[in-house]
């Protein structure tokens, strides 16, 4: 059986006794009843992995030995998300947490000509990701960008090998998702706002080396789109 698996957003020292969150305390000591002995698993979001043994168990104060350390691999293909969030603080979230789940490499929230929301809430979309980090027990914690220009992403995303952007304006170049995404390949992908691109943002990224890509006959909303793209990719990149 797996051991628990928390969050510590400091680096590992072997054979060290770090302390940590009075959460993470209060839920090893209250929640699952571990004492002093008991052995649990940290991450912290950077691909390390240790194994510690708890030495004091209080309901306000947790401390553990590091044991082992696991440095894990970093999959080759990431998938990096480029979404324009709605305003409907929910649906983001909800959004934010399966994309963790699905193991996107990074989530940079899109400004673009029609965007609701041009703010986020930085450190509560982070502790969201965290725990859906935990929950899927990944090591790698994704990186979450602050709201971006649509130029400053194509920028960003220049040099990235396969580059993809989703819209559902007639007559401008479309393919299915299935027919251009290739597996094993570092991607971006661009998921418009809930009126979409406009036909000039589409033209740029087209200009900017991007392909444009459909999901499915009906139209979808913004995080049911980015949800099909994340989907789509970790199932043809399950094998890396």
């Amino acid at each position: 059986m797996s051991l628990p698996l928390f969050f510590h957003d400091e680096d590992f020292v072997l054979h060290s006794q770090i302390r940590l969150g009075e959460e993470t305390a209060r839920h090893v000591v209250l929640v699952l009843r571990r004492q002093a002995g008991d052995k649990l698993e940290l991450t912290n979001g950077k691909g390390v992995s240790a194994t510690a043994t708890i030495v004091l168990a209080e309901k306000k104060k947790l401390e553990v030995l590091i044991e082992e350390l696991t440095q894990h691999e970093l999959p080759p293909a990431g998938l990096h998300l480029c979404v324009a969030f709605t305003k409907n603080a929910g649906r983001n979230e909800w959004l934010l947490e399966k994309a963790i789940e699905l193991g996107v490499r990074s989530i940079v929230p899109v400004v673009a000509s029609r965007t609701e929301r041009e703010r986020i809430r930085y450190d509560r979309w982070r502790n969201i990701m965290i725990a859906a980090l935990i929950q899927s027990r990944q090591y790698f914690l994704p990186q979450l960008a602050e709201a971006t220009t649509l130029h400053d992403i194509l920028q960003r995303f220049n040099g990235t090998p396969q580059k993809l952007v989703g819209h559902c304006i007639e007559g401008a170049s479309r393919h299915p998702l299935s027919e251009v995404c290739k597996k094993g390949i570092e991607t971006v992908v661009l998921i418009g706002p809930e009126g979409d691109f406009t036909p000039e943002e589409v033209e740029t990224c087209y200009n900017e080396g991007f392909t444009g890509i459909s999901l499915v006959y009906q139209r979808l909303r913004t995080e049911t789109a980015a949800m099909a793209v994340c989907a789509y990719f970790n199932l043809i990149n399950h094998d890396y």
